[in-house]
């Protein structure tokens, strides 16, 4: 039976073996059928694309225009047109010197085939070992970050189609590439690619031709460091010109170097050798370069560098219609202003000017002032050469900042004061002096440095540095503190600073600065050139700006500039030496390397330049007004040109922003005027809509309540009709011992009655009340001195002032005086009583300064309502000298014994009265 069991186990056993294995064979078949399937329908796509792929180069291929042997061989002119369309020049190739292949040296071949196509003369138009690495770029970097162009497509590019970096562009450029190699040899070719070669200059195309404008030498005269800065320089001839950037241009020329060791064209000593050489050594001076005679030629160069920039097309050879933004009557006027003594006051003859006109509205250059008698010279101070901008920056990287990304008010509020960077080094203002609190458009408006330093410290660098890129400068990252006032490590150009400025007329919106709108090319494509604009800045921060601006040039540092023709807003600006510089050519702390004006109206921005071209070359510092005004004269005298047909208009407030009339002196934000504060204790600004002030200040409030007050008295006093007699006059009968008083009234006698109160040698008399303007009162003493006092009162109690005179009666003989005497006495009396009722000199001298403080105020006013009643006692004493003369001489009044009137006389000097004023004021 276990027999038997075990091999029914066994049996069962194998059989589920079998299973197993038959499920394991179909499982692996099921995979490979699928990885054959995946496999079959990949091959397949690969098919189809590599079809269409070939389909597409095809028929993109039969679209590209035929070669042209005369494009190829001879160079075909361009065409240049101004703002209007309206042809002013003709660029052609006949200046061009052409070479050949036999005459151009090896050294000049081999610097050119390492820089730009190392496998020129092994493959067959297209090198696809370098497409590949281009394309891995082209994935990562997007399309067209690097190119794989063989010095074969390169002349297709610059002979027959456009440089747009295009599909189609490029297929057919590589197949026309193909269909050079077959017609021409290598050699040939070449020839044309070194013949073609624009180099950036009215004067310079082809390497021959090169090679005299730069080094005045023949090819085969060339070193081999000479020929290398020759190969490098097509690449970007801007940007590495031997004579605008030199410590560039020998960074490329070493570069080129090093390529010739690396794929065997010069031994590594001879590499070495020759980089040791400076750039500018055997470099032709450029004030010895030839000029280059034809209108308008220095905004073409302009031209000229940005066709090369924007398309790598050489516009001397390539037959283009260029579409400028050249204004022929603005450039005129700028290149007469230039070359001649008369428009302009000139300091001397190397005294030098840049300076760039903008449309505000587009950035399209309309004029370009490259320099005095730099006409096609290649150095352009409105383009090419950078300089520190001076406080024509604070705009850029202070103010505007603040309103944009704080949103400051024009009215925000900093205090100038001794201040120090963060590092600890002192700043200071111009003159040394400081002004306490102030706004921003004051500290804008007469150029204070200390508070702009604040303001970007507020910021912050790279909110300031941001802002700043936005607007087209070249700045670094990071930038310090001195950028604030125009510290600059590098510089700026006047091109460069119109654009910026331009934004700031244009509501925030920012465009390039160009001289190109549209090219046309032999084959009938257009390329638009025109820059798109760009939004920097919200509305209200242009407007504000703007706002602030406009108000340096009516009463600040820019008050100087006269346009009468056009609303302006603008900003100067000046640098100084450096400490090094200063002791080592022996400066004066006051002289400038540069002094700036940028402006701008609704039309047109420019920006000017001034100063000297290098501390090497002579005179090289401003210090007189004439040189530091220049400028400012210059801009007027182009603003108004340019601006003489064009309606004059105001920059348009945007409805983000508000005007708030504010009391000056309040706190950030600021607080409303209230309806006490004065005329000249406010101030109207510009705030970001929402931001405004909400409470209201209570400055003057205290003030304005007392004022009301005595205001209110007085008016009650003469609604009372309670007056104060008038004409009061005293004589004394003799006869009957008695002293008469009669008075006038002028006011409603109804319910008013008077009362009549005596002294008799400062002691009380008596006293009586009476309803008429007349009272006799009992000579008490025959030997006196009596002082009698008359009031009016109204039936509801109210009182006018008082109304005294004085009578002296003296015994001597027996006798008064005589009431012809009397009378005499008594009209000097009143002329004495009028400085009492004309006494409002204290009142005025304490309200005439608005700005003192409350407790000063309020003292004032205290002392100011006594005042009054001291003379009004003391005024009495004064006519009785006459009255206590020796009284047997009647006729002598005025030499009375000086001991009686002693005591009035020390009243009236005391000097708490005057003091008060004084204190005020």
């Amino acid at each position: 039976m276990s027999d038997q069991y075990s091999s029914r186990e066994q049996r069962r056993k194998q059989k589920e073996n079998s299973k197993r294995g038959r499920g394991k064979q179909k499982g692996d078949k099921g995979r490979k059928s699928l990885f054959k399937r995946i496999l079959a329908i990949i091959l397949l796509l690969g098919v189809i694309c590599f079809v269409i792929g070939v389909g597409t180069f095809a028929y993109i291929a039969s679209t590209a225009p035929e070669l042209d042997d005369a494009k190829l061989t001879d160079p075909v002119s361009s065409v240049i047109l101004d703002k209007n369309g309206k042809e002013i020049t003709e660029l052609g190739g006949e200046k061009r010197e052409l070479v050949t292949y036999d005459e151009i040296p090896d050294k000049v071949k081999n610097a050119f085939i390492a820089t730009e196509d190392v496998r020129f003369y092994k493959h067959s138009g297209i090198d696809f070992y370098r497409i590949g690495g281009a394309a891995v770029a082209n994935v990562t970097s997007g399309f067209g970050a690097e190119g794989a162009s063989t010095i074969t497509q390169q002349v297709i590019k610059m002979s027959v189609l456009t440089p747009e970096k295009t599909v189609t562009r490029k297929v057919q450029e590589m197949w026309l590439a193909l269909q050079l190699e077959r017609k021409y040899s290598k050699e040939e070719i070449l020839a044309m690619y070194l013949n073609k070669i624009d180099y950036a200059r009215s004067q310079v195309f082809g390497v021959k031709k090169a090679a005299e404008f730069f080094f005045g030498k023949d090819l085969d005269e060339l070193t081999l460091e000479e020929a290398a800065l020759l190969a490098g320089l097509p690449q970007a001839p801007g940007a590495y010109d031997p004579y605008t950037h030199p410590d560039r241009a020998e960074k490329r020329r070493n570069t080129v170097l090093n390529l010739m060791a690396k794929h065997g064209f010069a031994s590594k000593e001879e590499v070495e050798k020759a980089k040791q050489v400076p750039v500018t050594k055997s470099l032709i001076p450029i004030d010895e370069q030839e000029e280059t005679e034809g209108e308008y030629t220095t905004f073409i160069d302009e031209v000229v560098k940005e066709v090369k920039q924007k398309t790598d097309v050489d516009v001397y050879s390539a037959g283009l219609k260029i579409h400028t933004t050249l204004d022929t009557d603005a450039q005129d006027y700028v290149d007469e202003l230039l070359s001649t003594e008369n428009m302009v006051n000139w300091p001397d003859d190397k005294f030098q000017a840049g300076f760039t006109v903008v449309d505000t509205k587009t950035g399209a250059i309309r004029a370009v002032g490259a320099g005095r008698n730099r006409v096609a010279r290649g150095l352009s101070f409105a383009t090419g050469v950078n300089r520190q901008p001076g406080s024509t920056i604070k705009p850029i990287l202070d103010y505007g900042p603040a309103v944009e990304n704080l949103k400051w008010s024009t009215y925000h509020q900093l205090k100038d004061e001794p201040y120090e960077y963060s590092d600890g080094t002192h700043i200071g203002n111009y003159g040394g002096n400081y002004h306490g609190t102030v706004s921003i458009r004051k500290a804008l408006e007469q150029s204070y440095n200390i508070p702009a330093l604040k303001t970007f410290q507020a910021v912050g660098a790279d909110k300031a540095r941001e802002f700043g890129t936005d607007l087209g400068l070249n700045l670094p990252d990071p930038i310090t503190e001195a950028y604030s006032i125009g510290g600059f490590s590098g510089g700026v150009t006047p091109t460069q600073m119109a654009g910026a400025y331009s934004a700031f007329g244009n509501n925030g919106v920012y465009n390039t600065p160009h001289t190109v709108t549209k090219v046309e090319f032999p084959d009938g494509n257009v390329m638009n050139l025109s820059p798109e604009s760009d939004s920097v800045m919200h509305d209200y921060t242009a407007y504000m700006v703007t706002d602030m601006l406009k108000d340096v040039v009516k009463k600040g540092t820019g008050k100087a500039v006269s346009v009468p023709n056009a609303t302006v807003a603008g900003k100067t600006g000046t640098t100084n030496f450096s400490k090094e510089d200063r002791e080592k050519y022996n400066i004066p702390s006051s002289a400038s390397p540069d002094a700036w004006f940028v402006g701008y109206s609704p039309n047109y921005t420019i920006a000017v330049w001034t100063g000297y071209e290098s501390i090497e070359k002579g005179k090289y510092y401003m210090d007189t007004s004439q040189e530091l005004g220049m400028a400012k004269q210059i801009f007027s005298k182009v603003m108004t040109h340019v601006s003489e047909d064009v309606k004059d208009e105001d920059f348009k407030k945007p409805s983000s922003v508000s005007e708030v009339t504010v009391e000056k002196g309040s706190a950030n934000p600021g607080r409303l005027a209230s309806k006490y504060t004065p005329d000249s204790a406010k101030v109207t600004e510009l705030f970001v809509k929402g931001t405004e002030p909400s409470k209201v200040s209570k400055t003057y409030e205290k003030k304005a309540e007392e004022k009301e007050k005595e205001e209110e008295k007085e008016e009650k006093k003469e609604d009372s009709d309670v007056k104060k007699p008038s004409g009061l006059s005293a004589s004394y009968n003799k006869a009957s011992n008695q002293i008469v008083l009669n008075w006038n009234y002028s006011g409603n006698t109804d319910g008013v009655s008077f009362r009549v109160s005596s002294t008799v040698d400062g002691q009380a008399g008596s006293s009586t009340t009476t309803n008429g303007t007349s009272a006799t009162f009992e000579a008490s003493s025959p030997n006196g001195n009596y002082t009698f006092t008359v009031v009016a009162v109204n039936s509801s109690g109210d009182e006018s002032d008082g109304a005294s005179t004085s009578l002296r009666i003296g015994t001597g003989d027996g006798s008064a005086g005589t009431d012809e005497e009397t009378d005499n006495t008594n009209q000097d009396d009143q002329q004495g009583t009028r400085p009492e009722d004309e006494q409002p000199s204290e009142d005025d001298s304490g309200s005439d300064d608005d700005n003192n403080n409350n407790d000063n105020e309020n003292n004032e006013q205290e002392n100011e309502e006594q005042t009054p009643t001291q003379p009004e006692t003391e005024t009495p004493t004064t006519p009785t000298q006459p009255e206590t003369e020796t009284p047997t001489t009647p006729t002598q009044p005025e030499t009375e014994t000086p001991t009686t009137p002693t005591q009035p006389e020390t009243e009236t000097e005391t000097p708490t009265t005057p003091t008060q004023p004084e204190t005020a004021q």
